[in-house]
């Protein structure tokens, strides 16, 4: 009986070292990354089989070759190699806070936090211009025997395979007035051309004035690869914004002393491991989607 009421009486793990020799709220951080790992691979591992029973899949080159400032430059994903950039100098910031906090450096930890918060903040700018680029920006696109500028999140997804001249010259046989009103607005980038009156020009005259060769025709692409980018990239991009409010409290709690009275700056730790893990899908999102 004294054996059987000893062990009950037995706290095995209070939370402390044993049995990970780690701190508990330092393991169930662990656990959450873990779970959330699993749903990350499993939105990729989703996209992935649709991706590849796909006839055709839309040129990320082509996609995503605009800059801000210039347009469609032609300078296939130069903005997102910043984005990505901006992002790892932000998890490296986030390593040189935790260090600040290991050496109980608050100064060192507030100015590193400070730069963290920055850098996810120019993250998530970067991602919103991208969004409202391609859900915005016009796109020109041969649907139903006919040319059409649509946006991302309109009619239809307008990253398919590129017509044949031969195919946008018929398709502008029957192409609305007011289109190709907006088509040779396009096609004309000189301030001369532009400032024409084009709404006076008959069908045949705004047809041969339309330079078919800069329209840049698309057929519609398939559905799907617009779901999952701003579905996934979306919901990554939620991560970093949770992140960079994890981070504005870690900031707060630190300049207020909070981590100096209890003697050790684990929170930051905790909020470190956080960071790294969203830069880390950050790889494999940037792979699926940009390169592959």
């Amino acid at each position: 009986m004294a054996t059987s009421a000893t062990l009950q009486q037995t706290k095995w793990w209070t939370g402390g070292k044993s049995p990970f020799n780690m701190e508990y709220g330092k393991l169930m951080m662990w656990y959450f990354l873990m779970s959330d790992a699993f749903t990350f691979g499993a939105f990729l591992i989703s996209y992935g089989t649709i991706r590849f029973s796909q006839n055709f899949w839309p040129d990320p080159n082509v996609v995503f070759n605009a800059f801000p400032g210039a347009g469609h430059a032609n300078l296939p994903l130069a903005f997102v190699s910043v984005m990505t950039f901006v992002l790892i100098i932000s998890s490296v910031t986030m390593v040189l806070a935790v260090h600040a906090g290991h050496n109980n450096d608050k100064k060192g930890v507030v100015k590193w936090l400070i730069w963290t918060i920055i850098g996810g903040a120019a993250f998530l700018g970067c991602q919103a211009w991208e969004w409202h680029h391609l859900i915005t920006g016009e796109h020109v696109v041969l649907a139903d025997g006919k040319l059409d500028i649509i946006g991302q999140s309109m009619r239809g997804n307008p990253w398919g395979r590129l017509v044949p001249e031969e195919q946008v010259m018929a398709a502008l046989q029957n192409t609305s007035h007011e289109t190709l009103l907006q088509l040779s607005q396009m096609g004309h980038s000189s301030g001369a051309a532009a400032a024409t009156d084009h709404s006076a020009l008959s069908h045949d005259q705004l047809l041969k004035s339309i330079q078919v060769a800069e329209l840049h025709v698309r057929e519609k692409g398939p559905v799907a690869f617009g779901g999952y980018f701003f579905g996934i990239t979306g919901f990554h991009g939620f991560h970093v914004f949770s992140g960079v409010i994890i981070n504005i409290v870690m900031l707060l709690m630190t300049q207020k002393g909070v981590f100096e009275r209890r003697g050790h700056y684990l929170m930051i730790e905790k909020a470190g491991l956080y960071w790294h893990f969203v830069d880390l899908v950050w790889v494999f999102v940037f792979l699926c989607f940009y390169l592959i």
